[in-house]
């Protein structure tokens, strides 16, 4: 039969189905229309072509060899995106058959699972999505089959938090986002803390997830151990947000890399003292400290700002860096390809700010495992856009060789 006498043959039996059903939205997309009948007898058509190929032999001509033969049909409820759909499986007498498009067991067509994950992955709440599927599908889910789920993540989730790493990173971004979670019958403020980092050949990856209440020592090195144990043997800078214990953490298991306070964030920190209409004229003058030259520059720039108007009226800020310069004097020793890189945490912060309207709807997680599960889920999806290195790579990269040199030249791949 050519294309054309099938078209006009389809068109024919589709044009006698509608005389049949109608042509209302209902009689053609509703539970009980058109289009569901008809993907409930192709499934079962199919699964009846399965139990033939199985059983080796037509209905209705059973060979004398053969013992197995058909044994009546069990009704079955699948959840789908276009609702809830009773099929007939058709059995065998030994029970031997196991169907392929519908397998023993599974109450929900695939793709089902894979829709209600992302909803879950874009922020809807179990409440949301369950309003969402009744809705636009007229199924009817619970709470708990939402969790289930979504649940079915948490091994891919083990799984990518101890996956192999790179040998070497050239910059690590630590930082901390805060997010309600109940634990031991009371909510509690608790940290999430990200490693985002700048790959060999330019290209960003979250290293892992934390969660964790109090930060100190003892955490980071922990976390640090971890990140030895998936691989990594070198991190040339890392840049942190003053975090507690963090500095004497990572020396400890990577004593050659350098700690860099994020510009920005101590830069903020001392605008929180200052009035808004004052913030403009200090922030040019705290700006002139970190485009020094060099850190000896730098110094008397921050003495000048210390004796000068802004410092004499608030000298917390003048303090408030110098408690940080160890970890802000790296800084200088860089050239502009690489300051331009480590001067602030902007990369985390984007990463930060789309975590957060994920998880503004949020009241509070019920547990250290929900607040992961859906983190996870959001951060498959925001890194999925992350491809190329940024353009900029190839003169940082030129510029990593020459200041770490061995460190990082095994790792230099050609662009």
């Amino acid at each position: 039969m050519t294309k054309k006498k099938a078209n006009k043959r389809s068109d024919e039996l589709i044009d006698e189905l509608l005389g049949k059903y109608g042509t209302s939205p209902e009689a053609v997309l509703g539970e009980k229309g058109l289009f569901m009948d008809l993907k409930r007898r192709i499934v079962e058509r199919a699964l009846a072509g399965e139990l033939t190929h199985h059983l080796g032999y037509p209905a209705g001509e059973k060979p004398m060899e053969v013992e197995n033969h058909r044994n009546g049909y069990s009704s079955k409820k699948l959840l789908g995106e276009d609702g809830t759909m009773e099929i007939e499986v058709p059995r065998d007498r030994e029970g031997s058959f196991e169907p392929v498009l519908v397998p023993k067991g599974k109450r929900r067509f695939e793709g089902f699972d894979e829709r209600i994950i992302a909803m879950y992955a874009r922020g809807m709440t179990v409440r949301e999505i369950q309003g969402f599927l009744l809705d636009q599908y007229g199924t009817q889910v619970s709470a708990d089959f939402v969790s289930t789920v979504t649940d079915s993540v948490i091994e891919e989730v083990v799984e990518w938090q101890n996956r192999p790493l790179e040998l070497m990173y050239p910059v690590v971004f630590f930082d901390a986002l805060r997010v309600k979670i109940r634990d031991e019958g009371s909510v509690k403020n608790k940290a999430v803390y990200l490693a985002l980092g700048m790959g060999p050949d330019g290209r960003r990856d979250v290293l892992g997830l934390w969660i964790e209440q109090n930060e100190g020592a003892k955490f980071w090195l922990k976390v640090m151990n971890e990140l030895r144990n998936r691989g990594v043997e070198d991190i040339l800078i890392a840049v942190v947000d003053g975090l507690k214990g963090f500095p004497e953490a990572i020396t400890t298991v990577f004593p050659l890399t350098s700690v860099q306070t994020c510009i920005v964030h101590l830069t903020r920190f001392s605008l929180s003292f200052c009035g808004w209409k004052e913030r403009k004229q200090v922030a040019e003058a705290l700006r002139g400290i970190y485009r020094a030259e060099t850190a000896q520059a730098a110094e008397a720039r921050l003495a000048e700002f210390e004796k000068g108007i802004w410092g004499k009226k608030y000298p917390m800020i003048a303090q408030s860096w110098r408690r940080n310069w160890e970890q802000v004097i790296p800084f200088f020793a860089y050239p502009p390809e690489i300051r331009k890189m480590i001067y602030t945490t902007n990369a985390i912060e984007s990463l930060h700010m789309q975590l957060r309207k994920v998880l503004k709807n949020r009241g509070h997680f019920p547990s250290d495992e929900a607040a992961t599960k859906l983190i996870y889920l959001a951060l498959r999806n925001i890194t999925k856009k992350w491809k190329n290195p940024p353009l900029t790579w190839r003169s940082a990269a030129n510029q990593f060789a020459i200041q770490f040199g061995r460190r990082f030249m095994p790792q230099l791949t050609e662009a």
